[in-house]
């Protein structure tokens, strides 16, 4: 059995925490090379066969030492999501830069064949001519974004397409394009300020929270609102096949969503217990606006970012399941309110 040397980024964040919790206990496992920015949580700090190196994929600290480990396999899940609204430049480096370093090394390093990198949905551009049953499937052309977070995975997809030219003939890259990830971990886990928590009152603490809880004591929608959730098991199922079992081509592309209906504007409201007020576009426009300069982008309404909430982006994901197999064991609406899962213990017994 070969065993495989993996180096992960973003390994202290939702989805690489947890790959690092479930490889580590793999014996076709040698070693985890776990690179983040961030110092890891509790419950992997110490988990076996795992290296933390604290650097950000960026700088130009870590290449050497992971060099000397002879990686097999490099996973890119590293991002910088919530934009830094003083200084953009910043995350630019850290995220489109910070990329470019890690598919550098993937193709200059023989011993890594095979590269996952995590795309995203936003890539698809939140247009007003979207449709809720119009369904992007993995050759939709990419669309250019003000929104920084979507722009700058644009571009990190794009200049890896554009390096797939030369490419080496054993390097094996997959690329997926994940929906909003869901379930146990993300929602009790590892409370964080995003829709979910905002709608579910979760968000405590500090007075912006507060304001904003109150702002959304009923649910604001848009007429074309609607979302696509993945369960957190199903991500990381789908991410082991890739990094462990490979693609079927030399470069894959995948949107991870589940098949079947979307969350709409009723199923959020019947999950949360809210009612719904349908809005125009230009008001979800405004208040974003104002919320993100009066609190200094502490709450995540950047710039563009109010077409994510106003128009839709729904994928096709069945590519893996005809590709790889993998049967998402989560419908999208069952990502959303199920307190099942590999981490359901997370959940408190009063929720």
């Amino acid at each position: 059995m070969a065993k495989q040397t993996i180096l992960l980024t973003g390994a202290a964040g939702y989805v690489g925490a947890m790959l690092v919790d479930q490889w580590s206990k793999r014996d076709d496992v040698e070693e985890i090379i776990a690179l983040d920015m961030v110092d890891p949580e509790e419950f992997v700090k110490d988990a076996p066969k795992t290296t933390w190196i604290k650097a950000n994929t960026s700088d130009n600290s870590w290449q050497e030492i992971a060099a000397k480990k002879n990686p097999t396999v490099v996973v890119h899940a590293a991002w910088q999501i919530r934009n830094l609204y003083w200084n953009p430049k910043k995350q630019w480096k850290w995220n489109v830069e910070g990329s470019q370093n890690m598919f550098d090394f993937a193709f200059a390093t023989k011993s890594v064949k095979n590269l996952v990198y995590f795309s995203s949905a936003s890539i698809f551009g939140a247009d007003p001519k979207n449709e809720i049953d119009h369904l992007f499937d993995t050759d939709a052309p990419l669309r250019d974004e003000v929104y920084l977070y979507a722009k700058e995975k644009r571009i990190a997809e794009e200049n890896l397409h554009n390096m797939v030219v030369d490419k080496r003939d054993d390097l094996d890259i997959s690329i997926v394009r994940p929906a909003a990830i869901s379930g146990p971990r993300g929602r009790y886990g590892r409370i964080r300020f995003g829709l979910q928590s905002a709608l579910s009152g979760k968000l405590k603490g500090s007075f912006v929270y507060s304001i904003v809880t109150m702002l959304t004591s009923f649910i604001p929608a848009t007429k074309k609102w609607c979302r696509q959730f993945i369960h957190e098991d199903d991500i990381a199922d789908i991410i082991t096949i890739l990094t462990f079992d490979g693609a079927p081509n030399t470069v894959s592309l995948y949107n991870l969503t589940p098949p079947g209906d979307v969350v709409l504007p009723e199923d959020m409201g019947e999950a949360t217990g809210k009612k719904i007020v349908i809005l125009p576009p230009f008001v979800i426009r405004i208040v974003f606006f104002f919320m993100r300069h009066l609190t200094f982008g502490k709450v995540p309404t950047a710039a563009g970012a109010w077409r994510f909430y106003c128009y839709p982006i729904a994928m096709d994901g069945t590519k893996v399941t005809e590709e790889l197999g993998h049967k998402y064991a989560y419908s999208s609406k069952e990502a959303f309110v199920t307190k099942e899962g590999r981490y359901s213990y997370v959940v408190p017994k009063d929720a």
